[in-house]
């Protein structure tokens, strides 16, 4: 009895410790960052999460001392990526947690852009997150481990021919997939040439609509009942 109670004190202790860590916002992003899209430099993630890198530095040397992300020196870059590939499950599990919280909060007012908007070329917001946990639930995709920014296809593509995409018809020049964290719900959306494919084809089939001059993208009447169909955890407002 006492091993096993030592053993659960061992366990508590790390959440707690984890918790800890987790409990900043610049060292959460950090590794949001990181278990999304893969190995950064420390200007890169400065400049992504818009802080001085002095301060993120100091962030960045409490998850080294936590083990919860390592470095290495390529001749002037430090360039950071996470130690283990299972903290994705975490940061995914907690995110996806917060949200569920959002639906007993004080209700806030809704905007179109938190429906659907672009980034660069491919789709963000609730719509573009959608998008990714389709694929990557149905296989199409394998979920990102933090090793690499890019993404690579899964054993059944049934899930992207349904959006009515054809990898094949991707640009050879780009990458192909990309997980790119969604910087106001902090899980992954569908980045690469990938996601614009998929973009295309909803404006193509008038699911959206772009507008001239905004990242907004409206959704249309069609695209309210048939992308629920699509992708089983959008919600059109």
């Amino acid at each position: 009895m006492a091993g096993w109670i030592d053993s659960g004190n061992a366990v508590q202790a790390a959440v707690v410790a984890l918790a800890r860590e987790l409990s900043d916002p610049v060292r959460l992003t950090s590794l949001q960052l990181l278990a999304a899209e893969g190995p950064h430099t420390m200007v890169q993630l400065a400049d992504a999460m818009g802080v001085s890198a002095p301060r993120l530095g100091n962030h960045l040397a409490r998850l080294r001392a936590a083990g919860l992300v390592t470095v290495e020196h390529t001749g002037r870059h430090a360039v950071y990526r996470v130690a283990r590939g299972d903290i994705t499950d975490v940061l995914t599990a907690l995110a996806r947690y917060a949200h569920q919280g959002e639906l007993t909060a004080p209700p806030r007012e809704s905007s179109p852009v938190d429906v659907a908007h672009t980034c660069y070329d491919h789709a963000a917001g609730r719509l573009g997150i959608s998008v990714f946990a389709a694929l990557v639930d149905g296989g199409a995709l394998r979920p990102p481990d933090g090793r690499t920014g890019e993404l690579a296809l899964g054993a059944d593509l049934t899930p992207l021919h349904r959006l009515g995409v054809d990898p094949g018809a991707a640009d050879p020049r780009r990458r192909l997939a990309l997980a790119c964290l969604d910087r106001t719900h902090r899980v992954p959306h569908l980045g690469g040439d990938l996601g614009r494919l998929v973009l295309d084809a909803f404006v193509a089939d008038d699911l959206v609509r772009r507008q001239e001059g905004t990242r907004e993208l409206l959704l249309t009447g069609r695209g309210a009942e048939r992308l629920p169909e699509l992708l089983p955890t959008f919600v059109p407002a």
